[in-house]
């Protein structure tokens, strides 16, 4: 009995965990983040493919457990994007979004920024963002370049505008000493980073909103393309994109103001910068998970909601839709 509550019995496409609670999505999350799957082979995935292929034609081996298929499952997820079939490049899959991002994440909070360090790093860090939006957008709808161009240019700009426009009303704040101007400047990063994320979301994905995306009846069947539930993943997926900077650009700062006064820290200064990758590290590390928790994945809504003309293509009262991560 304890082992069949370990591990459900597989049902193919299907989360392992209830989506239904927050713990059963970061459950499911902290599978879907798991760096360990960036280092899986393309013999690996072909065989975890084939085992779900084999699952799906009723032609399993003997003796394949489902922790098996759970697996494979979760191994395809974390490297093939759901609505194309295609492998998402490694740094822009969100298995590989903190190994990839923490080093940007590092690089905004460094204290003394100049002008030019903040430009660099605000535009390395939308770009990071822009490409891991795009890759694991809803992808029903086919994008084309000019549309992620002019979302990627579009975030760029808000998240370097609103940086460099705090830094420089702090620079020439009399109000503050050196000493204040320094620590509010440790946490120009986090308004700079949710402002521009916000942007970055609604840029990237805007062909969302103007075409709609597909929705699905409880048999996986598309029943038509809503822009009102378009509308409700673009919300949800900006709304996480706010949470999750807020934690990793706000608690570093505050713990690394303190450790610098330590003592091992003001005798050892070149301990400084490998002390706040960490804090980085495990920051980003825990709110990842978090915040994109706060939905599940395959979002429902109620079809009374919806376009009239989908409501009348079925009989469904609730469909579902990829909100994309």
């Amino acid at each position: 009995m304890a082992e069949s509550a370990a591990c459900p019995a597989f049902q193919l496409g299907r989360p392992r965990y209830d989506q239904s609670n927050f713990y059963g999505r970061l459950r499911h999350f902290l599978d879907v983040i798991d760096p360990r799957t960036l280092f899986v082979s393309e013999v690996r995935l072909n065989e975890c493919m084939k085992l779900l292929d084999d699952f799906k034609h009723g032609t399993l081996p003997p003796g394949v457990t489902d922790l098996q298929l759970w697996e494979a499952q979760k191994i395809k997820q974390a490297i093939i994007h759901p609505d194309t079939g295609e492998k998402i490049f490694m740094p822009f899959r969100m298995s590989g979004y903190v190994p990839f991002g923490t080093p940007i994440v590092v690089g905004l909070l460094l204290p003394n920024q100049t002008l030019g360090s903040t430009v660099f790093w605000q535009w390395l860090n939308q770009s990071h963002n822009a490409c891991v939006n795009f890759s694991n957008r809803n992808a029903t709808k086919p994008t084309p370049p000019s549309r992620f161009i002019q979302g990627y240019a579009g975030a760029v700009t808000s998240a370097v505008s609103i940086a460099v426009g705090l830094n420089v009303g702090i620079q020439k704040a009399q109000r503050f000493s050196p000493a204040t101007r320094l620590l509010v400047q440790r946490f120009i990063p986090f308004p700079a980073v949710a402002g521009a994320n916000i942007c970055n979301v609604g840029l990237m994905r805007h062909s969302e909103l103007a075409e709609g995306i597909d929705v699905l009846d409880a048999n996986g069947k598309v029943v038509g393309s809503s822009k009102i539930a378009a509308k409700h993943a673009l919300f949800e997926t900006a709304l996480t994109r706010v949470v999750l900077p807020m934690p990793i650009m706000v608690f570093p700062p505050m713990i690394m103001a303190f450790l610098e006064k330590l003592p091992l820290l003001q005798t050892h200064r070149r301990l400084v910068l490998p002390v706040h990758s960490l804090m980085c590290l495990v920051t980003f590390g825990l709110a990842l998970p978090v915040a994109i928790s706060l939905f599940p994945q395959m979002s429902q809504i109620d079809v009374s909601q919806l376009e009239p003309e989908i409501a009348k293509a079925t009989d469904s009262k609730v469909v579902t839709y990829n909100k994309g991560l």
